[in-house]
């Protein structure tokens, strides 16, 4: 068997293995808002601008953006975005058992060096994109300003991923024949409905708030803009 078909049937084995456990989700451990959703996504063109300026400066390790998204997924358990990023991390060269360590919240998995970011990751998703500003000038301190705020786009991303994916998540199960015992089919439908038609605008608001200098983070003392 040559190295290609071998890599695809470990990525098949672990996909296969990991989506067997998102799958076997019966409620939510986490559920949002149609305003947590707006609020999140204006904060999303800040965030995505530092990512892809990351793809070329690589101020961080690919595999390293992968530990925080998995990270903010734990916390919300997204089956979804747990599915997908399980997949990037794969061809990140991840291995099945870091991303499921991390998928279980297991800190031994984390690289020493990348704790304080995966830690700050779980707080920023605990928080519900509202971290206190000690928590995030740790950060600072720990990796520089740079690549401080790439760990906080990348959790960010990934909690607005979360917030549209868990509804998503909730409304397949339903579809395969086991629903959610904590949801509603209007929760599902009207918050992908919703959230598909807020997005524009808060993505127009998220420019305009970002040309006039806002912040790309609202603290949790800070008030709502």
């Amino acid at each position: 068997m040559r190295r290609g078909e071998w890599r695809g049937l470990r990525w098949k084995h672990h996909l296969g293995r990991i989506a067997t456990t998102v799958e076997a989700r019966t409620s939510y451990k986490r559920r949002f808002r149609l305003r947590e959703f707006y609020d999140a996504a204006v904060l999303l063109p800040q965030a995505a601008a530092v990512l892809v300026a990351n793809r070329l400066r690589r101020v961080m390790d690919p595999r390293a953006i992968e530990r925080v998204m998995l990270a903010v997924t734990e916390v919300n358990g997204c089956p979804a975005c747990s599915w997908a990023h399980t997949r990037m991390a794969l061809r990140e060269g991840m291995s099945g058992e870091e991303i499921s360590g991390l998928l279980a919240g297991d800190g031994e998995v984390v690289p020493p060096d990348e704790a304080t970011g995966v830690v700050f990751a779980q707080h920023y998703a605990d928080s519900r994109a509202r971290p206190d500003r000690a928590a995030y000038e740790a950060v600072v301190r720990e990796y520089g300003r740079r690549r401080a705020r790439t760990v906080l786009a990348a959790a960010h991303v990934m909690l607005v991923g979360n917030m549209y994916g868990i509804p998503y998540s909730a409304f397949m199960a339903r579809l395969s024949g086991t629903p959610y015992r904590d949801s509603s089919l209007g929760y599902e439908v009207g918050m992908q409905v919703a959230g598909a038609l807020a997005l524009p605008v808060a993505l127009v608001h998220g420019l305009v708030r970002w040309a006039a200098g806002r912040p790309a983070v609202r603290f949790a003392a800070d008030e709502a803009g």
